[in-house]
């Protein structure tokens, strides 16, 4: 039986199928969500989602940050951007952190959650290089 996978961006629903496994790029690490899963609510990191299917890898996409509602039954997962490989560059990744450590040097030092925005852009920006240099 397999499990249903969702996936959802601001603009759209772009993904919805059942599939065997997907691996999702959890907050604390990569989440491997099968058929029966525990429910849970995590936060996703900037990374790419393995769509598993006989066996292999049949699909990846890139995530730059989001949540993700798992059920024994479903797996939705709320995207703040999607994109496939073929539109993932080094040169934008490379302006994104850019821009990103740019905005973490000038933040406010006592500004906690303004620190940690501009850390989690940094590594969604870094997740981005390394899926775009992927094979």
């Amino acid at each position: 039986m397999p499990v249903g996978l969702e996936i959802v961006s601001p603009e759209k629903l772009l993904l919805s199928r059942p599939v065997d496994m997907v691996v999702i790029p959890a907050s604390e690490g990569d989440l491997g969500v099968l058929p029966g899963h525990s429910p849970m609510i995590v936060m996703l990191r900037g990374g790419t989602i393995r769509i598993h299917e006989g066996g292999q890898v049949t699909s990846t996409l890139f995530v730059s940050g989001g949540f993700a509602e798992i059920t024994p039954e479903r797996c939705t997962v709320l995207a703040s951007e999607v994109l496939p490989p073929a539109e993932l560059s080094r040169a934008e990744a490379d302006r994104r952190l850019a821009e990103a450590e740019a905005a973490y040097a000038a933040a406010d030092k006592m500004d906690v959650a303004a620190l940690e925005a501009e850390m989690d852009r940094m590594q969604s920006a870094r997740a981005m290089r390394e899926a775009a240099e992927a094979p």
